[in-house]
This record gives structure tokens, C-alpha cells and sequence, in this order.
């Protein structure tokens, strides 16, 4: 796919409910290299969007670890935590527009549906709060229809720049999912879409967890009248099928880990081992080399990669 190397920024967007683990760093590397290699920009955002998760100095450390593997970002981060202004505003124009309603559905309720948010606050026209607030879906775009596609409307499918064309479920297309969470929180489906377009990011290449909800966040952008990133989604590292490293359960600080070793798994996950000639070489050396022999394609198209077979890719 042509890349426009004059819109291309990248980004990488960690929450920081803990430290960075093995995970966050094949993400936070293949993100930097698809931007590096075709010589845009690389942007740090700290979504802290969630402060009921945020670990106390966990942003610092991020800061530092993604030093300590020469992942340098271009300009000064930024966190969400900072944009609360500029979310309020997008809120406030969609309930005006009345794309919005108000919803007091208890989780327990939610959690009882087989096929997720059956819509039942749409027509009940709640105000008083406290209320989550969802943003109305409209038809979905069946795969190979002929019908053109309207603002706002979430399609079964897109082409992702890793795994090719990928269907998504028309349940989650037809879902009216939350922007503003009950407790007042912004939700990150809303504020990633308002950060990606106002950071004017041209490629989003970030875990595969979060495949099934690119066509919401392609159909938000377009209902804010512009243009949506690529999307392209990289592998993830598991310890187990369906077990992805995360902070949740604990996944080891990667920087109390061997630097160049766990770079060089990291790429090696993502399809670019490093030559027999490198071995015993520094972090720096490493991405050097990557960045010269960087290919999207190379990556494995493949949604997990358990972590004991790394080293057999």
C-alpha cells in the first residue's frame, strides 16, 4: 500500500497502569520502525485517560525504558489527562447533534446480553445524570456491498496493512457503544480517535487486541468530518492462547530485563531476526540494522505468537 510519506506520524500510546513489559515493547518497536523506516515521525502519548488505573510514577517509567532501547519520539509527549478541554468540546458537538444518548444500564445488565448493548436507553431520553453516554451506531456496511457508505456508518470489514482484509463482527458494528463513561470518565474509543486526528497521524500500527474495534474508530472519524489513519495491527506476544502479556497479570518489567536480548526477540517476533553477525551486538546496533531491513510485510500474519517459540520464528 502507498504510503504519503508528507501526512506519514506514527505514535505509540501506552497506558501507564504499570511499567512497560515484553508486549508493550514489540509494539512500541514496530510502531517506531514503520515511521522511522519511511522517515516520518514517531509520537509519544500517555493515555492516562483511565486515572482509576493509573500507577503512580508508571508514566516516568515508561519514559525512561523506551530511552533505554533508543525508541527516541519526535516532539514532547503528551497525556491525555491534559486534553480533558478539547474532549468536552467533541462531547458537547455530538450531543448537540443528537448522535449521543444518555444511559443508567447497569453492568450486571450489560453483562446478561449475549450480543452486547441491545440499545434499550435510545428512546428513553434520560438527562439526569450520572448517565454513560452512547453514540447512536448506524447501518452497518456489509462486506462486497455496492451501497456507499455514510458518515458515522461502521463496516463488517477493513483492509488491515498486516493481515489484509479482516471481517468484523456485525454485532460489535451495530453496537451503540459508550464515549462518556457514568462515572464521568471520557472513554477511550472517543479520545483516541479526537487524539489520532488532531496529532494528524497517518499510520496506526499498534496490537492485534484491538483489531475488532478499527471500524468504530474509522466510522467516528469520518462523523467528525475527516480522514481515518491506516490501520495496521502487529502480533502479540502470549503466554498462553488467548493470554497476552499485560500488566494485569503481572508481565515482567522489561527493564529489568537484558536490553539487546529482549530486542532481539522483539524483532524476532516480528519477522526480522537479526543476522548471525549481530549476535552479541548492543540495543543500537540493533535497531540500526532493523531500520535499514524494515518490511511491514515481513511481519507474521498471525493475531498471537506464543513467547517460548520466539526464538524458533
Amino acid at each position: 500500500m502507498t504510503i504519503d510519506v508528507a501526512r506519514y506520524r506514527g505514535r505509540f500510546a501506552p497506558s501507564p497502569s504499570g511499567p512497560l513489559h515484553f508486549g508493550s515493547l514489540v509494539a512500541a518497536l514496530g510502531s517506531y520502525l514503520q515511521a522511522k523506516s519511511h522517515g516520518g515521525e514517531w509520537l509519544l502519548r500517555i493515555e492516562d485517560i483511565d486515572t482509576s488505573r493509573v500507577q503512580p510514577g508508571a508514566a516516568d517509567s515508561i519514559l525512561r525504558t523506551l530511552d533505554q532501547f533508543g525508541l527516541h519520539w519526535d516532539q514532547t509527549e503528551t497525556y491525555q489527562t491534559q486534553r480533558l478541554a478539547r474532549y468536552q468540546q467533541i462531547f458537547a458537538e455530538l450531543r448537540q447533534q443528537q448522535l449521543i444518548y444518555g444511559c443508567d444500564c447497569s453492568r450486571a445488565r450489560i453483562q446478561q446480553l449475549a450480543t452486547g448493548y441491545d440499545g434499550y436507553c435510545r428512546q428513553r431520553r434520560l438527562q439526569q445524570e450520572p448517565l454513560a453516554w452512547r453514540l447512536i451506531a448506524t447501518a452497518c456496511i456489509e462486506p462486497h456491498s455496492n451501497k456507499i457508505s455514510q458518515a458515522g456508518e461502521v463496516a463488517t470489514h477493513f483492509t488491515d496493512l498486516v493481515f489484509g482484509d479482516i471481517q468484523i463482527p456485525t454485532a460489535i458494528c451495530r453496537e451503540d457503544y459508550s464515549i462518556k463513561r457514568r462515572d464521568g470518565l471520557f472513554a477511550y474509543q472517543l479520545v483516541v480517535v479526537v487524539d489520532d486526528l488532531d496529532q494528524q497521524i497517518g499510520q496506526v500500527i499498534r496490537g492485534a487486541d484491538l483489531i475488532e474495534m478499527t471500524t468504530r474508530q474509522q466510522a467516528l472519524c469520518q462523523l467528525l468530518g475527516q480522514q481515518a489513519p491506516q490501520y495496521g495491527h502487529l502480533p502479540l506476544a502470549v503466554t498462553a492462547p488467548g493470554q497476552k502479556l499485560s500488566k494485569q497479570n503481572h508481565a515482567a518489567d522489561i527493564s529489568q530485563q537484558p536490553v539487546a536480548a529482549s530486542m532481539s526477540a522483539a524483532l524476532t517476533l516480528l519477522g526480522h531476526p537479526p543476522p548471525l553477525s549481530l549476535r552479541g551486538a548492543g540495543c543500537q546496533e540493533l535497531l540500526s540494522w532493523a531500520l535499514q531491513h524494515w518490511q511491514l510485510a515481513q511481519v507474521p500474519k498471525q493475531r498471537e505468537v506464543p513467547i517460548n517459540l520466539i526464538a524458533a520464528l
